[in-house]
């Protein structure tokens, strides 16, 4: 009998060692989701985003929710003697999630550790150079998105993207912009998009827009909406229209209609509805007549 009771506490403690690393992580999520973000939270998410106040109520809603969860599931890790506080916790969190809302997904599911420094911080590279020749060298970044599940941040910049939301930079987008491109398997400009159909108008409007850019890089051009950084790869170029979507939809809708249309499938927003359209240009100024001068020079005079 001994032996039989022996066997069922056995298999009753090997269900539990099974089922807790399932329903624990569970079990807190729901507990962290029941509290609301307090007030001083609160003030510092609406300050995160500037035009929080023009989301639709639901909205709002879904986009606290997710900062919680980001907040109760992410590590957050200061380096270089910086101390991460709350305010950039939930800065960081809010921003990243704006690019979830209305998606039914999880909260960057392979992401577990933000790592903040003051500011740019310096990376280690081994170049390959022609002939395969491997060169260390050393880049000043602003920000890194790595596929282990990890995010590098300068807060400095995080802040003057805050502060500027509508200067078209905004590295906390840039790279969780990233980590959404990963959950396709790679790194390729193509999120997961659930469809063939899908993937086909993405891969046919971001391939021309792409090369484009490549183009108007190669010139030198400068009159594009689009920061020519995005011209390095089709993950940058993803990186920088999710930017630019967010930041300046107004000028990206005029001048790139077709792209525009699939970053608003795609994230299932219009950020026009929250930010206001920038002021028409200036009208160049009219031409002037002058009165002729009293005599004028002819060819024939020289």
């Amino acid at each position: 009998m001994d032996g039989i009771m022996d066997a069922w506490v056995l298999l009753i403690l090997t269900a539990l060692g099974i089922a807790a690393p399932i329903v624990y992580p569970r079990w807190t999520l729901r507990r962290a989701l029941a509290r609301p973000l307090a007030v001083a939270e609160q003030a510092t998410l609406e300050r995160s985003i500037p035009f929080y106040g023009k989301l639709a109520p639901d909205v709002q809603r879904q986009l606290q929710r997710m900062v919680v969860q980001f907040l109760h599931q992410k590590k957050f890790v200061g380096c270089a003697g910086l101390e991460v506080s709350d305010e950039m916790r939930i800065t960081i969190a809010a921003q990243a999630c704006l690019l979830l809302l209305n998606k039914p997904n999880k909260v960057y599911r392979a992401l577990h550790t933000i790592l903040v420094y003051p500011g740019a911080f310096i990376a280690k590279r081994d170049e390959v150079e022609a002939g395969g020749v491997i060169t260390p060298s050393r880049r000043q970044m602003l920000g890194e998105s790595w596929s282990d599940g990890r995010i590098v941040l300068s807060w400095e910049d995080v802040e003057r993207g805050t502060l500027d939301w509508q200067g078209g930079n905004n590295v906390v987008l840039h790279e969780f912009a990233h980590q959404l491109d990963s959950e396709s398997g790679s790194n390729n400009g193509a999120p997961y998009l659930g469809s063939p159909d899908s993937y086909r108008s993405w891969s046919e409007v971001l391939s021309r827009d792409y090369a484009n850019l490549r183009h108007a890089a190669w010139l030198g051009r400068r009159d594009s909406v689009l920061d020519h950084y995005g011209a390095t790869s089709p993950a940058e170029f993803f990186a920088v229209v999710t930017e630019t979507f967010f930041t300046r939809p107004w000028q990206l809708a005029e001048h790139h209609a077709a792209l525009y249309g699939e970053l608003q499938k795609y994230y299932r927003v219009d950020p026009r509805d929250w930010l206001p359209a920038p002021p028409p240009p200036e009208p160049e100024p009219a031409f002037l007549s002058m009165p002729m001068p009293a005599r004028s020079f002819a060819w024939a005079d020289w």
